[in-house]
């Protein structure tokens, strides 16, 4: 039946109307709902993760993640989205994961097929802004550990301390990026106050607000005059947020969009000075 302009209006009007959408409301859910549940099926057979998924990001949300990253470092896009591809192409990181999960009693914890995620972004910005030191709170199993240090290496220079309470975590962390990554075991407030001239801070630590804004206070007084702090949380708190305000910093929030996975994603949240942010004195 086609619908036409008066009829549209008529049924507009009507007390009827809630009753009269109601089928197609009940399409727009199940519809919904059925995507969902394809991606989560698909997602079970295939996967073996069952906690810190990864996934690849949507076209379009990848594009948006350049145009983030770019406005924060103020480099031109297409310069990250080269680096986007840099990461993803990299044989030797992807035979480097394959490798530790086969050698590891946890390696099945995890997907072999290396899924960046919103990491891309984290490997963007150690490329354009080029930190010296970074420091990470909660390995796990030090898959953003191994993204970060080959970052690091591709600049030729730069270390990272990754910090976590659990003795069996960084599982991925082994080979020539030792070289690069630090591992410190125990807890991430005590190990902050060890540091400084931190150029990157990026808490993926106990997700809880109340430890969130606790590594934030305590890092404040050990970042170097650009320092950038990074929060694997800001999906979920508005811990960096006010951090920030309270510090006269300024804040930004990307939201993940995966492709074919029923995850809704999490996000970046980034925390700048006033000062350009790059690291690179050479």
């Amino acid at each position: 039946m086609k619908i036409t302009p008066s009829l549209r209006a008529t049924i507009l009007t009507s007390p009827l109307l809630p009753l009269l959408v109601l089928p197609y409301r009940i399409f727009l859910v199940v519809r919904h709902l059925s995507r969902q549940f394809r991606s989560a099926l698909t997602w079970l057979v295939r996967s073996r993760e069952f906690a810190n998924f990864t996934y690849d990001l949507s076209a379009g949300n990848k594009e948006y993640l350049a145009w983030f990253i770019a406005g924060i470092c103020n480099r031109p896009v297409r310069e990250i989205s080269g680096y986007f591809s840099e990461l993803e192409g990299n044989d030797f990181l992807n035979q480097h994961i394959s490798r530790q999960l086969r050698a590891n009693r946890r390696g099945k914890e995890i997907d072999e097929q290396a899924h960046f995620g919103r990491r891309l972004g984290w490997y963007a910005l150690i490329r354009a802004c080029k930190p010296k030191l970074v420091v990470e709170t909660g390995t796990e199993k030090g898959f953003g550990s191994l993204v970060i240090a080959e970052a690091l290496s591709r600049n030729g220079g730069g270390r990272l301390i990754t910090v976590d309470i659990e003795p069996s975590s960084g599982l991925l962390v082994g080979g020539a990026y030792q070289e690069i990554i630090e591992r410190r075991i125990g807890n991430s407030l005590e190990a902050i106050t060890e540091l400084s001239d931190i150029d990157l801070f990026i808490h993926d630590s106990d997700h809880s607000e109340t430890h969130e804004a606790s590594e934030y206070v305590a890092v404040e007084g050990r970042l170097s005059d650009t320092g950038i702090v990074i929060s694997d949380n800001s999906h979920a708190t508005t811990a960096l947020a006010e951090w920030s305000s309270k510090t006269n910093r300024k804040f930004s929030f990307f939201s993940e969009r995966p492709r074919n996975h029923w995850y809704p994603g999490a996000g970046i949240g980034v925390s700048t000075s006033s000062r350009p942010n790059s690291f690179d004195v050479g």
